[in-house]
């Protein structure tokens, strides 16, 4: 049998991606630490470095987002439910009975239809629950200012952000676990390593 390579994710997508990745991932070390959950590097250690982090995941998601547009590659993320039946068959039966995979990765598909809807799911509703939440958090001293103190409460806010934070947790560990789902349990991990897709 031979094996055909794509190459499927530029390297600016996969400096991105992998960006993206480290900053979610110590954005969840860091605040579930300002939530009290444990303790690492202090409380206010924690939110000094979550608030950077915040402030870096935003500069990259600019730059990721000017990037998208002037290449066209937003086309990926654009929705559609043709084959999401198939996906959540293969997903939830077939990886276990070795059936084929219902969606092949090209240049001008990658994301496969379920992975569409769970990415516009985390842009129309994870993400702005996250950023609207801890920037109201983030600048509670203003809130005299704004006039919002007598609408808004701060626990309320933090309930909000910890929610967003929790479904951003199990998106990753869904995320981890389907990258293994490929013909390979590494295979689509290695393509976002080094672009090529076998």
């Amino acid at each position: 049998m031979t094996v055909e390579r794509i190459y499927v994710f530029k390297r600016f997508e996969r400096l991105w991606h992998w960006s993206q990745a480290t900053l979610i991932i110590f954005m969840l070390i860091t605040g579930f630490e300002v939530h009290g959950s444990y303790h690492l590097f202090g409380f206010a250690k924690a939110t000094s470095l979550h608030t950077i982090a915040a402030w870096s995941l935003i500069g990259l998601w600019i730059f990721a987002i000017f990037w998208h547009i002037t290449t066209g590659e937003w086309k990926q993320y654009i929705p559609t439910t043709d084959k999401v039946v198939a996906m959540i068959q293969f997903y939830s039966v077939g990886i276990f009975t070795n059936a084929p995979h219902p969606f092949k990765a090209t240049q001008l598909k990658k994301h496969n239809p379920l992975q569409r809807l769970a990415y516009l799911g985390v842009l129309l509703f994870i993400g702005p629950l996250l950023w609207f939440s801890g920037w109201f958090y983030l600048f509670f001293g203003e809130w005299n200012a704004w006039g919002v103190d007598q609408y808004v409460s701060l626990e309320w806010v933090a309930f909000f952000h910890t929610a967003g934070a929790f479904m951003m947790l199990l998106f990753l560990i869904a995320h981890v676990y389907l990258t293994t789902a490929g013909h390979t349990p590494t295979a689509h991990i290695r393509a976002m390593i080094t672009g090529w897709e076998e």
